[in-house]
């Protein structure tokens, strides 16, 4: 698997739980306010690390971290993800995957051999305007279909989507919710001014105020049980 990065400590990107992260170098998207551009842009890619090292030192960990986040990139490009995870999952521990959702079908593969414990999907943006804040190609139908498959799966999940005015509207917000609608948990996420893919982007760049944000949350649990700011 091509193994990018790896963060051997996390009390925040697990829910409750304390993990390491490894990051899966590619994808599909472009997102322009993506925080990992190391991890997309091939210009930008490194040497990836060893998988076996990873594992040996999952294996000394054993009994002191909860889980194991698999985030990027985009995951779900891994042609050997689920062998990994199979190895993962013998020593006991939890996994948490981050995805774009645009693979359903390697989504499901996942959840019919019980390999994940929690999903975070990623929903960029109302169907319509996918294309225009992702910067890639991109089957809506397929997204649609992992909206679908998480919510009727039997693990924990939550939606989750980064909030910026240049790309989103308070209505486009609430338009996500409404595809989720019955969600356990959506998060809005803050956008965060640091190392992104499009320098360009981050130039005029227009964030949400927390009143703003607390105003849509609001808005959005008319039709999610829960939902956050972060």
């Amino acid at each position: 698997m091509k193994i990018a990065g790896f963060q051997k400590f996390s009390l925040i990107d697990y829910p409750s739980k304390i993990s390491a992260i490894i990051f899966t170098q590619g994808c599909n998207f472009r997102c322009p306010y993506c925080h990992n551009p190391e991890l997309v842009n091939p210009e930008l890619f490194s040497d990836t690390l060893d998988e076996d090292l990873i594992l040996t030192f999952l294996s000394k960990r054993i009994g002191k971290l909860d889980g194991v986040v698999i985030t990027g990139g985009e995951p779900l490009l891994q042609h050997d993800l689920i062998e990994f995870i199979k190895k993962v999952k013998e020593m006991g521990y939890l996994v948490k995957l981050d995805t774009n959702g645009s693979y359903p079908e390697n989504l499901e593969r996942l959840l019919a051999k019980n390999l994940i414990d929690y999903i975070a999907m990623d929903i960029k943006a109302p169907l319509e305007k996918y294309h225009n804040v992702v910067q890639a190609d991109v089957c809506t139908e397929k997204i649609m279909e992992s909206i679908t498959i998480i919510l009727n799966s039997n693990i924990d999940y939550e939606f989750r989507t980064t909030v910026v005015k240049d790309l989103l509207i308070e209505d486009d917000l609430i338009c996500i919710a409404k595809l989720i609608r019955g969600a356990k948990r959506y998060v809005l996420q803050k956008f965060v001014m640091s190392k992104i893919l499009d320098k360009s982007f981050a130039s005029n760049v227009k964030c949400f105020s927390e009143d703003e944000l607390n105003t849509i949350i609001d808005k959005v649990k008319k039709y999610v049980s829960e939902c956050i700011m972060r």
